[in-house]
């Protein structure tokens, strides 16, 4: 029997010849990632220094911090955060990444996707470094674990494979794709699992497709999210990897806990409904339901094929009257290119409110909603209260759709305008 990309990984951190899943191993992360958020990053530097005595890390290049939320400052005690991180990369020589964007996105920019690489991260959106074939996961508290700590305790996951087959059609994109995965298998599919992407349907997805597939997984309750790299992916990342290591690649006969077959041809845009990410919709249930609210960003969402197909509905028209939509790229390398191939100059001349690269829009600390308000959105969740006021309701769905739909100021389908 042969062996999962994922034990092939974890086996090389643990200084194994192998593993199988439910193995408990001691992993040594590559590298272990995280943004300056309260409670979290102060309280690991705090930590660190006065209950472990650790002054200086002793590998600082395993080690990157990023500043993507509460960016800029809207408080001095927001600003006395970043203050802190600031500091303590400063002192321990750490890597910081401040306002290049979104931290997972830019990760994969600054080199941190090394094919068979194991990076670590409180957030489990670190998982869309997995498009790479990188094993990225979130372990939450227990980062402080691989802050203070050479190795890690892990239980090697069991591995849910998908193969993907057919072809998408005209108007759907990967962000349909990922809804139809939930609405497939379950929002508990692949609990505490790993979810590996393959067969001949790949091809019909970018890399920033699988970017946002990858980077949702944790709405199937995976683990992670993870690709065997094929040629586009190791040509982005290998120039960029901060890492030498051979890229590793599951055998034929692995072994998985379970096997989806998800045909791509008869697939149609998506919504999902609140309160919650599991509520996956065909779009042309809701069609015509006002809506107040748009918002195109977030890690998930807001890379460069995003804002082309935005740019390409709205050129030339406008945004309804009294609709708001927020579009935020999700890093600087991503605005720029926007930038130069006149996407933001046509989402502006739309009336679109075009914003830096920044984590606020999608937890609600900038753009928030009021009591009665309703958007459709490309960020993370549709649970009450993400996007301010726990009574206005978010919808998610694709980009295509939020550009269609800040048109109409109702919920639209963007295959006319396509």
């Amino acid at each position: 029997m042969g062996y999962t990309i994922t034990e092939k990984i974890l086996a090389r951190v643990s200084g194994l010849d192998h593993v199988k899943a439910g193995d408990e191993v001691m992993a040594k992360p590559d590298f272990i990632t995280a943004y300056d958020f309260p409670g979290y990053t102060d309280v690991y530097f705090k930590q660190m220094k006065e209950d472990f005595g650790i002054e200086r890390v002793a590998e600082p290049e395993r080690i990157a911090m990023f500043i993507d939320h509460m960016v800029p400052a809207a408080t001095p005690k927001e600003e006395e955060l970043h203050i802190g991180t600031r500091k303590w990369c400063a002192e321990n020589n750490v890597p910081l990444f401040e306002r290049k964007g979104i931290g997972h996105q830019v990760a994969s920019e600054v080199g941190y996707a090394v094919p068979g690489a194991f990076v670590v991260h409180f957030d489990g959106h670190i998982s869309q470094l997995g498009t790479f074939g990188t094993l990225a996961m979130g372990i939450r508290r227990n980062l402080l674990e691989a802050l203070v700590n050479e190795k890690i305790s892990i239980k090697v996951p069991h591995t849910v494979r998908v193969n993907l087959t057919g072809t998408l059609s005209k108007g759907v994109l990967a962000r349909d794709v990922f809804h139809h995965l939930v609405r497939e298998m379950g929002p508990a599919s692949c609990r505490f699992q790993v979810l590996e992407l393959g067969g001949p349907g790949l091809s019909q997805l970018t890399t920033e497709g699988l970017q946002t597939i990858t980077g949702l997984a944790m709405f199937t309750g995976a683990v992670t999210a993870i690709v065997n790299p094929d040629e586009p992916r190791l040509a982005y990342a290998l120039p960029r990897a901060r890492k030498k290591l051979d890229p590793v690649y599951s055998d034929p006969d692995a072994d998985y806990a379970k096997v989806y077959e998800i045909d791509l041809t008869a697939l149609e845009p998506l919504i999902v409904i609140p309160p919650t990410p599991a509520n996956s919709r065909n779009l042309t249930e809701f069609l015509g339901l006002e809506l107040t609210n748009g918002y195109l960003g977030s890690c998930a969402s807001g890379r460069l094929e995003d804002l082309e197909i935005a740019a390409r509905i709205l050129e030339g028209k406008q945004v309804a009257p009294g609709f708001q939509l927020n579009i935020v790229p999700t890093s600087n390398e991503i605005m720029v290119a926007a930038g130069r191939a006149g996407y933001l100059a046509t989402l502006t001349e739309a009336g679109a409110f075009v914003s830096a690269p920044s984590c606020d829009y999608c937890f609600g600390r900038m753009g928030a909603m009021s009591a009665n308000q309703r958007a459709v959105s490309t960020g993370t969740l549709n649970v009450r209260g993400r996007m301010g006021s726990p009574d206005s309701e978010i919808y998610l769905c694709s980009a295509a759709t939020v550009a269609a739909s800040a048109l109409e100021g109702k919920i639209a389908d963007p295959r006319k305008y396509l």
